[in-house]
């Protein structure tokens, strides 16, 4: 079964994809939510990360703070998601299929002060992506040259016009897997 858009998958259009330069603030602002979200789940978020490209200091990103929740079971959506509905989040896209994997989202447009993505997986049945969202994240902060050729590469992508910005993301994948064919290496 495919991801289940929550409020129906956004229609197509053409989008430019804009990237910000790196913004000191943006730690901060991760910081911030973190510290609400821990202090309203409490011992149901098991870890909260600062995942995405506003993660990596020197690496340009659209401003969107990406937050990687664990929990126990993403699929019990009643632990988790009327707390985070009351922190201005909203469910968006539940992927059964894929790791029970859940995003939620807080928006400009909605009152929010900046623009956050809430990926909520499971640190056992999840475990491979949690790996490789905070291995590339730690990497990229550790290595020039794979941050610029990371960089590099989101540049040339962000040039074109994009159906969905999710196209955008996918078109990063072929850069990202080889940077992960090097952390691999060196965790071996």
């Amino acid at each position: 079964m495919p991801a289940e858009y929550v409020e129906g998958r956004p229609a197509p259009w053409s989008v430019p994809v804009v990237l910000h330069d790196p913004d000191p603030q943006w730690p901060s602002l991760f910081e911030a939510d973190a510290a609400r979200i821990r202090a309203v789940l409490g011992d149901v978020a098991l870890a909260v990360d600062h995942v995405g490209s506003t993660s990596v200091p020197g690496l340009p990103a659209k401003p969107v703070i990406d937050i990687l929740l664990q929990v126990g079971d993403p699929a019990d959506e009643d632990a988790y998601v009327p707390d985070l509905v009351e922190l201005g989040y909203w469910l968006q896209i539940r992927e059964p299929d894929w790791l029970e994997h859940r995003v939620l989202y807080r928006r400009l447009e909605r009152g929010s002060d900046h623009d956050i993505n809430v990926h909520v997986l499971a640190p056992d049945t999840g475990r491979e992506e949690v790996d490789r969202l905070l291995g590339l994240r730690d990497w990229l902060r550790t290595h020039d040259d794979d941050r610029e050729l990371y960089a590099a590469e989101k540049r040339r992508l962000a040039a074109r016009r994009w159906r969905h910005v999710q196209d955008y993301a996918d078109a990063k994948s072929g850069v990202i897997e080889e940077i992960l064919e090097r952390v691999a290496r060196a965790r071996s």
